[in-house]
């Protein structure tokens, strides 16, 4: 929302290009355009100050001193969240069509390592799925089997990493 904020700060204060482009991370003269009409047209203001972004003494602090620049509001809350989980990976939808394959591969190849949770890792799959292809339910018979490496699944160091896994809970028990 940068350039929603910079439409707001433009039409509400009286803050240098320079401040706003700093603050809004944009380019001086895309803000220049902004206040010209010629970019962003028809684009709502954002209000940084409803938003807890700026504070209204900090925008008159800095509309006073042309040098000073605008301080972004710091929350404690959100600076002590827990790092964001990694998103599940995309597969193509080429590739979808190949996951039954490979998950037929990694059965035959590791039957007993490589847990059904693990399979379903490896490949993007879900537990439901592995299990069906082990237990021979899979709604579509599933005949051949390609190596999930290959066809792009997963690489050999996330499988060898898994396996590794596995063992030292087999040697472990």
């Amino acid at each position: 929302m940068p350039k929603a904020t910079a439409v707001w700060l433009i039409e509400n204060t009286s803050l240098s290009f320079d401040q706003i482009s700093e603050f809004c991370g944009l380019h001086e003269l895309e803000v220049q355009g902004i206040a010209d009409g010629d970019v962003a047209v028809g684009l709502q203001g954002y209000d940084p100050i409803d938003n807890n972004q700026l504070t209204r003494n900090e925008i008159i602090k800095c509309e006073k001193d042309p040098t000073a620049r605008l301080e972004l509001i710091s929350s404690d809350t959100i600076d002590n969240l827990p790092p964001r989980k990694k998103d599940t990976r995309y597969t193509p939808i080429s590739l979808r069509q190949e996951k039954p394959h490979a998950i037929l591969w990694l059965i035959k190849r590791y039957p007993e390592e490589l847990s059904t949770a693990q399979i379903a890792k490896l490949t993007g799959s879900t537990k439901n799925t592995v299990d069906a292809i082990r237990n021979g339910t899979y709604r579509e018979a599933v005949l051949e089997s390609k190596s999930p490496m290959d066809v792009g699944l997963c690489s050999y160091k996330e499988l060898e990493k898994s396996l590794n896994k596995s063992r030292k809970k087999v040697s472990a028990d």
